[in-house]
């Protein structure tokens, strides 16, 4: 039988026509304080490995859950979702190599098998065993294929709006592969830092139902590393070419055996990974748990809606 897919939309919304879920929230005092550039960079920690220098955040006891944030973004994208899920989880957000803060050698690869054997090793020195896997965009890709190397390790999967195997890497991600083959990349990204209001009418337009959260500050966050020197320039357009070819090519038929309880959290109003694609991941998991759609929500609504990521986190690992 087709599991039913269904839309999240607040009371509130409902009667108003037009708010937003996040407005709902702001509007009946619900939402939590979220955790700023500052303190975000405060909290960084990094894990010398073969791989190089990790950068990662940790908060919280317990079982271990493990955030994989999407590009050109690192793992502060889950910082809202960490305050609200650090005091049921052991939360660790780390930066993808070529991404964010973490630093590794010229001759790293950064495809995405390479990025789970960094995960990998980052989770022996932590000493962690089985993880609850938060994904987004090319982590979600990154995620799968920790499904299919490593299911023993995995508790629970939590995807947002990601990479599917018929669809990675996506239509809408080309231009900037093809930019990154053209040595561009970074220099139209290192424009953002000059001037924050056009990065929020371009990319942040793009991203985010209201633009206003990729703040300067966020974006520096985000960018400096990106752009940093020659070589971390180089690595950046590195990861873009890595996303081709297909990483999740053949996952299909391992995936469908899966035991792993999967929970599908999407942005309905995304124009890179369409409800298809969230329909998809509900067919190819034995077992899902259904599909909640964010109508507003756009590729990284997780910033702006941690309430409902950690909501269905904490429905999917039961606490």
């Amino acid at each position: 039988m087709k599991r039913r897919l269904f839309l999240h939309i607040t009371p509130a919304a409902i009667a108003a026509g037009v708010a937003t879920t996040l407005a709902c929230a702001v509007e009946q005092g619900k939402l939590q304080q979220t955790t700023d550039a500052a303190a975000f960079a405060a909290m960084r920690r990094f894990a010398n490995l073969p791989f190089g220098k990790i950068a990662y955040v940790e908060r919280g006891q317990g079982n271990a859950a493990l955030f994989l944030h999407g590009a050109p973004l690192n793992g502060f994208q889950w910082r809202g979702a960490i305050d609200r899920l650090s005091p049921y989880r052991r939360c660790i957000a780390p930066d993808f190599m070529g991404l964010g803060y973490t630093q590794v050698p010229a001759q790293q690869s950064l495809t995405a098998d390479a990025q789970l054997g960094m995960l990998i090793s980052l989770l022996d020195h932590l000493k962690v065993g089985a993880v609850d896997l938060v994904a987004s965009d090319s982590g979600g890709a990154v995620a799968q294929l920790f499904a299919v190397h490593h299911p023993q390790r995995v508790r629970s999967m939590l995807l947002t709006n990601c990479d599917v195997e018929p669809d990675s890497p996506p239509a809408g991600v080309l231009p900037a592969i093809n930019m990154a083959r053209a040595g561009t990349l970074a220099d139209d990204t290192a424009r953002w830092l000059a001037d924050g209001k056009q990065a929020r009418a371009s990319f942040g337009a793009a991203v985010f139902h209201n633009p206003a959260v990729f703040s300067d500050a966020n974006i520096a966050y985000y960018v400096t590393p990106l752009v940093s020197s020659p070589l971390r320039r180089q690595q950046y357009h590195a990861f873009h070419l890595a996303l081709e070819p297909n990483p999740l090519a053949g996952t299909e038929a391992e995936l469908k055996r899966s035991r792993i309880p999967v929970k599908i959290v999407w942005g309905g109003s995304d124009t890179l990974f369409s409800l298809a694609d969230a329909d998809y991941l509900d067919r190819l998991f034995p077992q899902s748990r259904g599909i909640r759609v964010v109508p507003e929500g756009k590729l990284f609504f997780q910033e702006e809606f941690p309430d409902v990521i950690a909501e269905e986190a904490r429905r999917l690992w039961g606490v």
